[in-house]
């Protein structure tokens, strides 16, 4: 217990100015957890891109599927689901087995490193789609029908599949290492609060999308040609992929310097603590 004169000398202690071990190592842990936190929100902004723009091209794509079938444009976010459902077993099998060779370590690769990975997947993901809006936009131009926002690019939707496999393998990565730490580096009382972290990034990585968008719509109308219009073929969506490629690159960066300094603490439970309720660190 931490305990000073004034606590000592009152019969009534101050909850506020009373706390045992325990609560002093679950705040600091949850302070060393935040910018580990803050740093995922630049995958969350591109699974946001998924959902949205990824869609809306593929609304304007060539999808028929044989004579009579059209493939409807939000069905392509099945695709990192298959991904996913494909490649674990895969990954678990052969992966894991010749990286745990390597590492000493039982799951290859640690939480902090799987989500690294998925970071720079998210960043491989964002790259590859803009690289196919390009063509998109060109093919578009090429057919005299960049004015014509509900024509049909004759560009099969096809093309999309690379990006949507690949956001597959990175929340494969991203978000299942986000469980993994955040729920590991809890305390047993606290282990919820470790699942609610990663949905909450996803949640601010969604509102943080928004404002990237006001904000490249706002810069580029002052410059006297809007991004991000109604007309896709206008919008100059890949230039604001690479703005998003740009800005994960920086969070990937600064996301390394701070793993690199991460000490892993695992928790064991208050059954084994100290007799002042404190908990024990697990290296």
């Amino acid at each position: 217990m931490i305990i000073d004169d004034q606590d000592a000398s009152s019969k009534q202690r101050n909850p506020w100015r009373l706390c045992s071990v325990n609560q002093v190592e679950e705040v600091k842990l949850l302070l060393r957890l935040i910018p580990i936190w803050a740093c995922t929100f630049a995958y969350a902004i591109i699974v946001a891109q998924v959902h949205t723009f990824f869609i809306k091209q593929a609304s304007t794509m060539d999808r028929s599927l044989g004579p009579k079938f059209q493939v409807p444009p939000a069905s392509l976010q099945v695709v990192p689901g298959i991904t996913i459902l494909l490649f674990v077993p895969f990954y678990d099998k052969f992966l894991v087995r010749a990286i745990r060779k390597a590492t000493g370590i039982p799951s290859g690769i640690t939480s902090l490193q799987r989500i690294g990975l998925g970071l720079a997947l998210s960043i491989l993901t964002i790259a590859i789609a803009a690289l196919v809006e390009a063509r998109r936009v060109r093919i578009a131009a090429r057919h005299g029908i960049i004015d014509q926002p509900k024509a049909v690019v004759p560009m099969s939707v096809g093309w999309l599949v690379p990006q949507f496999l690949v956001m597959g393998l990175s929340d494969m990565f991203a978000y299942v290492g986000m469980q993994e730490l955040f729920y590991d580096q809890m305390p047993e009382d606290m282990r919820s609060m470790g699942s609610a972290l990663t949905n909450g990034a996803l949640g601010v990585g969604a509102f943080l999308s928004t404002v990237i968008i006001s904000v490249v719509q706002k810069i580029s109308s002052n410059w006297g040609d809007p991004w991000l219009v109604n007309n896709l073929n206008r919008a100059h969506l890949d230039n604001f992929y690479w703005v998003l490629a740009g800005l994960c690159c920086v969070d990937l960066i600064v996301y390394a310097l701070i793993a690199k300094g991460w000490d892993d603490v695992g928790w064991i439970g208050d059954d084994v603590g100290d007799n002042d309720g404190g908990m024990k660190r697990k290296t």
